[in-house]
């Protein structure tokens, strides 16, 4: 595709702490999280004037769906208004409490599993066309999204490994230790149709949100929830080119994995990404090969067809990098950049300073303090505001991003749409492709098209309701 629609789901995770009584339960922090949001839109499942969904999700999660974006620094700036939008509900939320008589303090985490052994996603979605041979994209992409987690992953602290889901059929490292990923330990299949039940890291229902008959959405759940803004747009931008190069159709070798899920977990218990990974045709890889494999490839796809956006020098050179100080084991010119190297840094260096093992208590509660959205409180964003942490936007771009959808998509619609029906007083509803007026309910507008901006045809619907009532 020439230009493509992406988005991604941030699923949060929700803890409080008081200190005198009994903390209240997620789903009744949530409750008083989404109060403002159901008196505002009448609904626990809304989307907001800059055109991204907010709803409470299946565990009482709440989740958060960017806009429709088709340029990655959009992606990003919407991806992050929805923290601050999050963290503007955890506040109200505390004042209600506190009202209530509970004054303890309510915690979100951008990360992806819980003390319980609860596990939550960061899904992403990018648009393909119908005519793509959807067998053959799934299976080339899957060996690359196995170990996209080398230069993509948030990293985590491993306790116990003895306690991670399905240790008994897929055994990693004994001792305590520091993974790359923190959502590898939990996907149980490659590809499914669930994306609850079997946790495939590949979602293949079929919901376009668009004209079917043209497109289809590639739905990857397998992602960590990134907090690092260039590690988000290596993520991103690295994926958006493996699919050109798939759509491409230049023939790639054959790297199917023998077995995806154990192979996920493998590649995450070894910093070194050496271990070995079996292939189905009997050969074996290790991750990183892999991953230089699939850098070579974007690297001859873009001398071939040049580049199609202004960042792909910074995420090839991300790339090539990250794999190099993988390979040399010397993290130091990534760890301002990639997540995983960033946390190890820091917990490295504590742990040091204070003589702890990995199973020591206080690095798990730093592991988690890293995924803290609170802008004074959660450990990346103190790292990120003393400069331990590389940006890609401003400031300004996410405060815009706050309120304003993105300039090149369907939410430039929906946009006008809510700001217009909430100006006349007029109750709504709508989902990613319909618009509607609930008492005038043969005026809605229905918009397959997610390149879609001309905001006109929102205009002549409210004129001719006008005109109606008149």
């Amino acid at each position: 595709m020439e230009t493509r629609i992406i988005g991604v789901e941030t699923e949060y995770g929700v803890h409080t702490v008081h200190p005198t009584k009994r903390p209240l339960a997620p789903d009744e922090v949530a409750r008083y999280m989404f109060k403002p949001v159901v008196a505002w839109g009448n609904s626990s499942n809304v989307f907001i004037p800059n055109g991204s969904r907010l709803y409470l999700d299946v565990g009482s999660h709440p989740e958060y769906a960017t806009a429709e974006t088709t340029r990655l620094e959009e992606l990003l700036a919407s991806d992050a208004a929805g923290d601050s939008i999050m963290h503007m509900l955890v506040t109200q939320a505390q004042q209600a409490m506190a009202q209530d008589g509970f004054d303890g303090d309510i915690y979100l985490y951008r990360n992806n599993a819980d003390s319980l052994g609860n596990s939550y996603g960061s899904h992403e979605n990018y648009m393909i066309e119908r005519t793509t041979q959807y067998r053959r994209l799934t299976q080339a992409l899957l060996p690359f999204l196995v170990t996209r987690q080398l230069i993509a992953g948030n990293g985590v602290v491993i306790k116990d490994p003895a306690a991670l889901p399905l240790a008994d059929q897929f055994p990693s490292r004994a001792e305590p230790h520091f993974a790359f990923s923190q959502r590898a330990d939990y996907m149980h299949e490659a590809i499914s149709s669930s994306s609850t039940r079997a946790r495939p890291m590949i979602n293949t229902r079929d919901e376009p949100h668009s004209d079917s008959t043209k497109y289809r959405r590639l739905h990857v759940i397998v992602g960590d929830s990134n907090m690092s803004e260039t590690t988000q747009l290596l993520r991103f931008g690295a994926t958006d080119l493996l699919l050109r190069l798939i759509e491409s159709g230049k023939p790639l070798p054959n790297l199917q994995l023998a077995h995806p899920v154990r192979a996920i977990r493998q590649t995450s218990h070894d910093l070194t990404g050496n271990t070995p990974l079996d292939l189905a045709d009997g050969r074996t890889m290790t991750a990183l090969e892999i991953q230089e494999f699939y850098l070579a490839q974007a690297q001859d796809f873009l001398a071939r067809q040049g580049p199609h956006h202004d960042y792909l020098d910074q995420i090839m050179d991300l790339w090539s990098r990250t794999l190099q100080a993988i390979a040399r084991q010397d993290f130091s010119s990534i760890d301002t950049e990639i997540d995983w190297a960033i946390k190890h840094k820091f917990m490295t260096a504590y742990a040091t300073k204070n003589n702890l093992d990995w199973d020591a208590a206080r690095l798990v509660q730093l592991d988690m303090s890293y995924h803290d959205i609170h802008p004074q409180r959660g450990l990346f964003n103190l790292l990120e505001a003393r400069g331990a942490a590389a940006r890609v936007l401003t400031d300004a771009q996410v405060q815009a991003a706050h309120d304003n959808p993105p300039a090149t998509t369907r939410a430039l619609l929906r946009h006008r749409f809510i700001e217009t029906a909430r100006a006349m007083g007029m109750e709504y509803s709508m989902d990613w492709m319909h618009m509607k007026l609930n008492y005038y309910p043969m005026h809605t507008l229905y918009v397959r098209n997610p390149f879609e901006t001309d905001i006109s045809v929102v205009d002549e619907l409210f004129a001719k309701v006008a005109s109606a009532s008149d």
